[in-house]
């Protein structure tokens, strides 16, 4: 699975007919926005990221009774990510709102959700899917004073754990850069 930001069709870069393209609610300032951007990937499939306890700016917020009438309408949203998941707790919120044929993507940002991996993979359905966010989980680490030596002990405790019990671990690779970005806020063109 290729999942990039939308933003990329602003630059010419070739892209396969096969990928799913990620659209981080942080990042959209309004839920109109958020659907001219589901209309205009209307064939491809959508990876729809949610930020909850975001700190870092940016940080727009919606509430699940927003987004539920527009993840019932685009079919095309097949991803839903959840940010800061360190238990089933965590997850259950949201379990009401997702329908069916929608894979729930918890996002791991802490040593708490590493160690909780099992609960949390648990309480999926059969696709199981992961994201791991390294940045988060190491940043988390360094306020909760644990030696950054055992970052590494984490990502590795994650990945086999994601390997031994068929769960798919969705990992950064890569960042793009550009220097010809001229908006502030905005996501799309």
């Amino acid at each position: 699975m290729l999942i990039v930001s939308q933003n990329l069709v602003n630059y010419d870069v070739s892209l396969p007919d096969n990928v799913v393209y990620r659209i981080n609610l942080a990042w959209i300032s309004d839920l109109d926005t958020l659907i001219s951007i589901l209309e205009k990937f209307e064939k491809n499939d959508i990876f729809l990221d949610l930020p909850k306890n975001r700190t870092k700016p940016p940080n727009n917020r919606y509430s699940m009774d927003e987004l539920k009438p527009i993840i019932e309408k685009y079919s095309n949203i097949k991803y839903f990510a959840i940010s800061n998941i360190d238990s089933y707790d965590d997850l259950l919120p949201f379990l009401e709102y997702i329908k069916k044929g929608i894979t729930l993507v918890p996002k791991i940002e802490s040593p708490k959700g590493v160690n909780n991996i099992k609960e949390i993979s648990e309480s999926l359905g059969s696709k199981k899917i992961v994201m791991l966010d390294h940045d988060d989980l190491f940043s988390s680490m360094l306020k909760l004073k644990e030696d950054p030596n055992n970052f590494q002990n984490y990502i590795k405790t994650l990945i086999e754990f994601c390997n031994k019990n068929d769960v798919t671990l969705l990992r950064t690779i890569g960042v793009v850069f550009a220097d010809d970005e001229k908006r502030i806020s905005e996501y799309i063109s």
